[in-house]
């Protein structure tokens, strides 16, 4: 929701787009796996936030000339789905070079007033953020959607933000980053990567095939719709989104408190802590069932797009409420059942047709502690600051771990932020409980 007082803060806002610089060729297409389908009603919107001395004479035109180059190495992204005119209808992304829809835009503010405004929470929640970044999803004409929507909005001291609007169908967010950090190795001079190979690029429209189909729906999705050529879930209620960063301090009080000099990694504790936080707060049945959303680099291969994630659900058959965060942590670590071949399975016996939730179907839980979203370097400098965030989240919320801003080192300052997509009526309340855990957290 953008209220009246907000649509002043971004005005001139200016539609083009941009393709490859060379033609793909003809009837070429890329077909979704399963697993990519079964995310198709979800999108990432992320924000990089850049200063004035990265950005400063990077006029459009010196944007949009490496982009050229950049999209010949993705020709999926400047694509539009299409059904199958046999078989099930299963959809498949024709690579005819439509391109990525570029937006301009201006903002009355300045980078450091309206991070300022964030962390207050002037407007509520995320709101601000969907200012920067496009909310558009695909459909209802799935040959006029775009897959991919590039935001440039400028600031009034002469910082900028680079908003991503990325349809999760085409990659999970390893991928969305990987994507983003090869522009910035193109307008730095280096040589881009081969583009897809054909193998990739299908020229027809081939079955997969998949593990036996399950008798069940797994615990990690769930049903909604059907929705037919408009990918939007409507959920029943409003979300709202909320982060907060926890130093490097913060986080090493937390492990301690957790489990002393035997550590827990940084994600399985905070899941232990917000999975108790949660069903402290939530009216009606506690969530005994988490998914847990994980990058499997064994599976993932270097600029190439897909969602290679590990989907996890883990079950607790006791009061979770009552539960020692530590408890809840070592059931994350030790209880997780991957369920990827079920999820496969259930699009395979749908013909590629399901209309699926993962995120928020269950309160979910999604380490992105080691992506590398700060990768994006424009005239050598790293951006100030990245939120990354998911829309078309289910009641059961969503809980991120992205990296904190870099400060020059490999591993950054140590710094992690945590975003919470909950329903909004939960947002306020898990703050103060949260904030009361971590003692000295800042909000966004």
């Amino acid at each position: 929701m953008v209220f009246p007082k907000e649509e002043t803060l971004i005005y001139g806002i200016k539609l083009s787009s941009v393709g490859p610089g060379r033609v793909t060729g003809q009837d070429v297409v890329h077909e979704p796996t399963h697993m990519d389908l079964a995310m198709k009603l979800h999108y990432l919107r992320a924000v990089y936030y850049f200063k004035s001395e990265a950005v400063e004479g990077l006029t459009t035109a010196r944007l949009k000339e490496p982009m050229f180059t950049w999209f010949n190495q993705f020709p999926a992204a400047c694509g539009r789905f299409r059904r199958s005119e046999v078989g099930s209808s299963r959809p498949y992304i024709k690579c005819n070079d439509c391109g990525v829809r570029f937006i301009e835009a201006q903002c009355v503010k300045t980078l450091d007033e309206w991070m300022e405004m964030m962390e207050e929470g002037e407007y509520g929640g995320g709101s601000l953020h969907k200012l920067l970044v496009s909310n558009q999803v695909i459909g209802p004409e799935l040959p006029f959607s775009p897959l991919v929507l590039l935001q440039f909005t400028r600031f009034t001291c002469g910082g900028m933000s680079v908003g991503l609007s990325w349809a999760h169908v085409l990659g999970d967010a390893f991928s969305a980053a990987d994507f983003m950090n090869a522009l910035g190795r193109i307008m730095a001079g280096h040589q881009p990567a081969q583009p897809l190979k054909l193998t990739q690029l299908q020229t027809k429209i081939e079955s997969y095939r998949s593990p036996p189909e399950p008798s069940k729906d797994p615990l990690s999705v769930k049903r909604v719709g059907p929705v037919g050529d408009h990918w939007m879930f409507s959920n029943h209620c409003k979300m709202e989104a909320a982060s907060f960063h926890l130093t490097a301090t913060q986080v090493s009080q937390l492990q301690s408190k957790l489990c002393g000099q035997n550590q827990i990694p940084v994600f399985e504790s905070l899941c232990g802590v917000i999975w108790k936080t949660v069903a402290k707060v939530r009216n009606g049945p506690e969530p005994r069932t988490v998914t847990i959303v994980k990058n499997d680099p064994r599976g993932r291969k270097t600029d190439s797009l897909g969602n290679g994630q590990v989907i996890s659900t883990v079950q607790a058959d006791f009061s979770v409420m009552e539960a020692n965060p530590k408890e809840l942590a070592e059931l994350v670590i030790n209880q997780a059942m991957d369920e990827r071949r079920m999820i496969e399975g259930v699009v395979e016996r749908d013909k590629g047709l399901s209309d699926l939730i993962t995120y928020g179907a269950n309160l979910t839980f999604v380490d992105l502690g080691e992506a590398d979203l700060y990768g994006l370097e424009l005239e050598g400098e790293k951006p100030a600051n990245v939120s990354y965030t998911i829309d078309g989240v289910g009641d059961g919320g969503v809980v991120l771990l992205l990296p904190g801003p870099r400060d020059g080192s490999k591993d950054g300052n140590g710094e992690k932020v945590v975003t919470l997509i909950m329903p909004e009526d939960q947002v306020m309340v898990l703050k103060v409980e949260l904030k009361t855990e971590f003692a000295t957290c800042t909000y966004m």
